[in-house]
């Protein structure tokens, strides 16, 4: 008993329109057939096993058919019972291999022979295949025939390389270009062969089918051929095709992926081990996570590629390949692609394929090493991708849509149910109300003389509307963006504005690192919070707020509205790195509150800073004034050259002072280097907004 064909010689076309994936050939061959309009000689090329071959015995039986012209042979006549498959073949058409039929000698028995009738049909018709291997003589020997071959006598010529055919051989013939067989449709009609052969398939093994036949139809027929022959009672299985035809099973490549991902070399290597383990080629192995990396890159930048068909592979692949690559960033997935590229390009030839594939993957691992732009970028993929994952301290939290979290900053006074509980000291709201003096209380009389009441456990009066509003703004979640920044972002980038400040005035500087803090970011208005009324006044009136401004605009681009409030919780930020911040002012003026001020025009430092007193509704006690206070002059002097001493250290230098000419040559820019002619008591009010008390000559 005689063994079958092969698959591909049991399944070769016989007509036109059994051809697949060639449609630009042969449409025009049938039009060309149905109107008889046939050249005389024919260049088909293209890569091996497209159907050039099977293409020109199809037209050899169209133009030999007994019904002829017609488009496609009939299949009843001699000649198509002849030349169809597994037929006699035909004596008018002769097959030629020209890989051993390709010299002179040849050429000439063949124009010998050429000039003699068809014995039976139309035409005599020569099939020249491999004409690429045709000497150079042998075209020279042929080219007068088929540039005026007799009206019988017509010429196929197939070759895998059109370019090495003579040129005025392929001037004179008309050029079919064929092509690969596009993978889809050749997946198509391998579940229909194996329909017709009564052999199941599974899906997953079909793409490996077309990835092996690497769209050569007739390589891809002998490969399902051959898992055919080997296939047990469940059919060609993934397991089955992936063993047989070399390719590194799913489960590695997806080991090997996930450790990309997850940085860890230890379960990279691993991979690498069980791949030289399992008798799996490093090059193989290489090549394939090439195409794995490479449907990730085609995922990451179309998520329903899986879906829409882009790439081929089953469903449950699919959605793994999308999980993978929602770990990676685009630039850290193009970076590995072309690291494992180039490495592929090294093995080939290479003595230690293992030791290769170790240092790609040593590579792909290691971005820190990599100094070029891809380097780079791939760092800051894996950077926002663990932030995503774990979470970025710097990220904002948006709030929980119940109870919103205050910041401290907004804390100014306490709820209305705790108002008759005294208050704490670091939660006092009445510096709040000492931007602007209010009327003394009805039990405090104006005759009292240096006593410094306790604020009574009555509700405090409503602030105004401009110190009230800025606090409520700052309690409320800074989620929202404010061109492009976040009230954390601009707290995280504060250090580096206050620092420019420094360059343009150093008042301003001094004013941000000790009186201030970031209390809010609404849309374009940014809310600062200074501990006093006369720091902010100060700040303000020297316009310091317009150098924070052009500050922020060149550090981070931002042009913001400053709104300075008052507000006694604010922590001064502290002064950026390498800087030297300004000595801190001393408390001795706090004492310096003559005996004839009344309560509600004393300073809020005064009223901030007394114990707490029960009042007498009907004459308050005059408190006692301690001792070292207004009435020792050289206490007041002490604390009078140490508010100097925080402009420069000491005491203030005259005009000619070898310290003053220094500083300023040191800042020719800075406008307050220089007191402008300003006395010392003037000086203080205009840069630090003190209030001088009493004005004593030194003794």
């Amino acid at each position: 008993m005689d063994s079958p064909l092969a698959l591909y010689r049991r399944y070769r076309p016989e007509t036109f329109a059994q051809v697949i994936g060639q449609d630009h050939v042969t449409g025009p061959l049938r039009n060309a057939l149905q109107h008889d309009r046939v050249n005389h000689a024919y260049l088909f090329s293209g890569p091996r096993g497209c159907g050039k071959t099977t293409s020109a015995r199809i037209l050899a039986r169209s133009l030999n058919c007994a019904q002829a012209p017609v488009a496609d042979p009939c299949g009843e006549c001699d000649s198509c019972g002849e030349l169809a498959t597994g037929g006699s073949g035909s004596i008018d058409v002769i097959e030629i291999d020209a890989a051993s039929h390709g010299g002179v000698d040849d050429a000439r028995d063949l124009r010998e022979k050429a000039f003699f009738a068809p014995v039976r049909d139309r035409y005599k018709i020569y099939i020249i295949d491999e004409a690429h291997m045709v000497t150079t003589a042998g075209f020279n020997a042929l080219l007068k025939l088929v540039e005026e071959p007799p009206p019988h006598l017509r010429f196929i010529f197939a070759t895998t390389e059109p370019e090495k055919v003579l040129p005025t051989i392929r001037s004179r013939t008309h050029h079919y270009p064929f092509r690969l067989i596009p993978p889809r449709m050749l997946a198509d009609y391998l579940v229909e062969l194996c329909e017709c052969e009564s052999v199941s398939i599974e899906p997953a093994a079909v793409p490996l089918v077309v990835r092996a036949g690497g769209g050569s139809a007739r390589d891809t027929l002998s490969v399902l051929d051959q898992l055919m022959g080997g296939a047990g009672p469940e059919g060609v299985t993934h397991s089955l095709a992936t063993a047989l035809l070399g390719f590194t099973p799913d489960t590695l490549l997806d080991d090997a992926i996930d450790a990309f991902a997850a940085a860890d070399g230890a379960a990279v290597f691993g991979v690498v081990d069980k791949v030289i383990e399992s008798g799996h080629d490093p090059r193989h192995f290489t090549e394939d996570l090439l195409r794995r990396l490479r449907d990730l890159v085609i995922v990451s930048a179309v998520p329903d590629a899986p879906v829409t068909g882009l790439i081929d592979v089953s469903h449950d692949q699919g959605d793994r390949l999308v999980a993978q690559a929602a770990r990676f960033g685009a630039s850290d997935l193009s970076r590995a692609a072309d690291l494992v590229a180039s490495g592929l390009t090294e093995m080939r030839g290479a003595t230690a394929p293992r030791l290769l594939l170790e240092l790609i993957c040593a590579r792909v691992l290691l971005p820190g090493a990599d100094h070029t732009t891809d380097g780079v970028l791939a760092r800051l993929d894996r950077l926002e991708k663990r932030a995503s994952i774990v979470g970025s301290p710097d990220a904002p939290t948006p709030p929980p849509p119940t109870a919103p979290a205050t910041p401290p900053a907004a804390r100014v006074e306490p709820p209305p149910a705790r108002a008759a509980e005294p208050p704490a000291r670091e939660e006092r709201p009445e510096p709040l109300m000492a931007a602007e003096p209010e009327p003394a209380a009805p039990h405090a009389s104006p005759s009292t003389t240096g006593a410094i009441p306790e604020p009574t456990p009555e509700p405090t009066p409503a602030a105004p509307p401009q110190q009230v509003a800025a606090p409520a703004a700052a309690a409320e979640p800074a989620s929202g963006p404010a061109g492009g920044l976040t009230l954390i972002d601009v707290r995280r980038l504060w250090p580096d504005i206050v620092e420019a400040t420094k360059l343009r005035r150093r008042v301003a500087w001094m004013h941000l690192t000790q009186n201030s803090q970031v209390l809010a970011l609404d849309g374009q208005v940014l809310t600062l919070g200074f501990t006093n009324a006369g720091a902010r006044d100060s700040f303000v009136g020297g316009g310091c707020d317009e150098i924070l401004r052009q500050a922020a605009i060149d550090v981070v681009g931002a042009d913001w509205k400053i709104d300075a409030i008052v507000d006694p919780s604010a922590q001064p930020a502290p002064a950026p790195a390498g800087t030297r911040a300004a000595p801190p002012q001393p408390p001795e003026p706090a004492a310096a509150v003559p005996v004839d001020q009344s309560p509600s025009e004393a300073p809020d430092w005064a009223r901030d800073d007394q114990p707490p007193v029960a009042p007498s509704p009907e004459k308050p006690a005059p408190e006692p004034t301690p001792p070292g206070r207004a009435q020792d002059p050289e206490a007041i002097a002490a604390a009078r050259e140490a508010i100097l001493a925080t402009r420069t250290p000491g005491a203030e230098p005259s005009g000619d002072d070898p310290r003053k000419l220094a500083d300023a040559a040191a800042h020719p820019d800075d406008p307050d280097a220089d007191t402008n002619g300003l006395a010392g008591a003037e000086l203080l009010q205009r840069t630090l907004g003190a209030e001088v008390i009493e004005e004593i000559p030194h003794t």
